[in-house]
Protein backbone atom coordinates (compact mmCIF):
# COMPACT_ATOMS: atom_id res chain seq x y z
CA UNK A 1 0.00 0.00 0.00
CA UNK A 2 1.47 3.65 -0.75
CA UNK A 3 1.27 6.40 2.23
CA UNK A 4 1.07 8.91 -0.30
CA UNK A 5 -2.53 10.86 -1.20
CA UNK A 6 -3.67 11.16 -4.62
CA UNK A 7 -4.88 14.13 -5.89
CA UNK A 8 -8.35 14.51 -7.74
CA UNK A 9 -8.56 17.45 -10.01
CA UNK A 10 -11.93 18.18 -10.39
CA UNK A 11 -11.13 20.57 -13.78
CA UNK A 12 -10.05 17.19 -15.83
CA UNK A 13 -13.51 15.04 -14.51
CA UNK A 14 -15.71 18.28 -15.79
CA UNK A 15 -13.52 18.70 -18.95
CA UNK A 16 -13.86 15.50 -19.93
CA UNK A 17 -17.92 15.20 -18.55
CA UNK A 18 -18.15 18.07 -20.91
CA UNK A 19 -16.65 16.87 -23.77
CA UNK A 20 -18.76 13.57 -23.36
CA UNK A 21 -22.05 15.91 -23.43
CA UNK A 22 -20.78 16.93 -26.88
CA UNK A 23 -19.98 13.91 -28.63
CA UNK A 24 -23.31 12.65 -27.62
CA UNK A 25 -25.22 15.59 -29.04
CA UNK A 26 -23.13 15.63 -32.23
CA UNK A 27 -23.60 11.93 -32.66
CA UNK A 28 -27.40 12.32 -31.88
CA UNK A 29 -27.76 15.06 -34.30
CA UNK A 30 -25.70 13.21 -37.07
CA UNK A 31 -27.95 10.34 -36.91
CA UNK A 32 -30.79 12.27 -37.54
CA UNK A 33 -29.55 13.91 -41.03
CA UNK A 34 -28.23 17.10 -39.58
CA UNK A 35 -25.29 18.81 -39.89
CA UNK A 36 -24.48 18.62 -36.27
CA UNK A 37 -21.99 21.76 -36.56
CA UNK A 38 -24.40 24.03 -38.14
CA UNK A 39 -26.49 23.22 -35.05
CA UNK A 40 -24.31 23.49 -32.32
CA UNK A 41 -23.50 27.14 -33.91
CA UNK A 42 -26.60 27.70 -34.12
CA UNK A 43 -27.63 26.73 -30.36
CA UNK A 44 -24.87 28.24 -29.22
CA UNK A 45 -25.13 31.76 -30.88
CA UNK A 46 -28.88 32.01 -30.21
CA UNK A 47 -29.29 30.07 -27.53
CA UNK A 48 -32.86 28.60 -29.10
CA UNK A 49 -32.71 25.14 -28.14
CA UNK A 50 -34.55 24.30 -30.87
CA UNK A 51 -31.74 23.99 -33.16
CA UNK A 52 -30.58 20.41 -31.18
CA UNK A 53 -32.89 17.56 -32.05
CA UNK A 54 -34.92 15.87 -28.95
CA UNK A 55 -33.16 12.35 -30.25
CA UNK A 56 -31.57 10.68 -27.72
CA UNK A 57 -32.35 13.53 -25.01
CA UNK A 58 -29.67 15.50 -27.16
CA UNK A 59 -31.86 18.91 -26.31
CA UNK A 60 -32.01 17.84 -22.30
CA UNK A 61 -28.45 16.54 -22.29
CA UNK A 62 -27.12 20.10 -23.83
CA UNK A 63 -29.06 22.51 -21.46
CA UNK A 64 -27.43 20.95 -18.95
CA UNK A 65 -24.53 22.63 -19.27
CA UNK A 66 -24.11 26.58 -19.46
CA UNK A 67 -23.09 27.75 -23.24
CA UNK A 68 -20.20 29.99 -22.38
CA UNK A 69 -18.64 27.19 -21.14
CA UNK A 70 -19.39 24.75 -24.00
CA UNK A 71 -17.90 27.86 -26.02
CA UNK A 72 -15.06 28.09 -23.49
CA UNK A 73 -13.96 24.27 -23.94
CA UNK A 74 -14.16 24.24 -27.61
CA UNK A 75 -12.27 27.41 -27.84
CA UNK A 76 -9.20 26.07 -25.35
CA UNK A 77 -9.58 22.94 -27.63
CA UNK A 78 -8.94 24.95 -30.51
CA UNK A 79 -6.13 27.27 -29.25
CA UNK A 80 -3.88 23.91 -28.08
Amino acid sequence: MDDKTCLFDITLFKQAQLEYTIKQVYQALLERGYDPVNQLVGYLTSGDVGYISNYKNARQIIQEIDRELIIAFLLEQYLK
